[in-house]
């Protein structure tokens, strides 16, 4: 699949910028995060807790969440959120670039993405740090995400029904949502296709 280098010299090249930042709720930023895995390169993806109040409650997502007083920027958003939900550490040294801010299809959050790069050893350190929060860190190969046979559909209460969404399946947990939207950037900087797209 791709390496670091390659995603790397893909996000110089286009060089997006996190959107105008401002310490406030209605701006977010999530940490994509890579390893080095047996054969490919591996994402981190947690399950988040269900919990009242949450919008995006027992849903996969990235590490990250919303901004607050004191966040200097977008990247410190996700750098503190990624400490603060699976203890892992996150620098200016790990980071490999930004990806196309997303605006959540509500409209009421400003979602800035970003690729970070840590050492294999991450996967042994990385791992709920508040129940409430996260129930569960996992990490999927890279290649796995663009598998056609990985791709399923998610049925979500909406809006007082349920409705049918896109997905990708990884160990009994589902990929979809704002989640896959950042992923159809990633794809679309590196120049491939997702099997499934949000």
């Amino acid at each position: 699949m791709f390496s670091i280098t390659e995603i790397e010299q893909a996000l110089t090249k286009q060089q997006h910028r996190p959107a105008r930042f401002t310490p406030d709720p209605s701006h977010a930023s999530v940490a994509m995060i890579t390893v080095p895995g047996d054969k490919e390169l591996e994402v981190c993806f947690i399950l988040r807790a269900k919990r009242d109040g949450d919008p995006w409650s027992g849903q996969v997502a990235f590490p990250g969440g919303r901004a607050e007083q004191g966040d200097a920027d977008a990247y410190a958003v996700a750098e503190r959120e990624t400490g603060e939900e699976i203890g892992l550490t996150l620098d200016p040294s790990h980071r490999i670039g930004a990806l196309p801010v997303r605006p959540d299809v509500r409209g009421a959050l400003t979602l800035s993405p970003f690729i970070y790069h840590l050492p294999a050893t991450a996967k042994t350190i990385a791992g709920p740090k508040d129940p409430m929060e996260v129930a569960r860190v996992f990490w999927v190969p890279m290649s796995h995400l663009f598998d056609a046979e990985a791709v399923t559909n998610l049925e979500y209460p909406l809006g007082g029904s349920v409705s049918t969404f896109p997905g990708i399946g990884y160990d009994g947990e589902i990929i979809w949502g704002l989640t896959l939207r950042v992923l159809n950037s990633f794809a679309d900087v590196m120049g491939h296709s997702m099997p499934v797209a949000y």
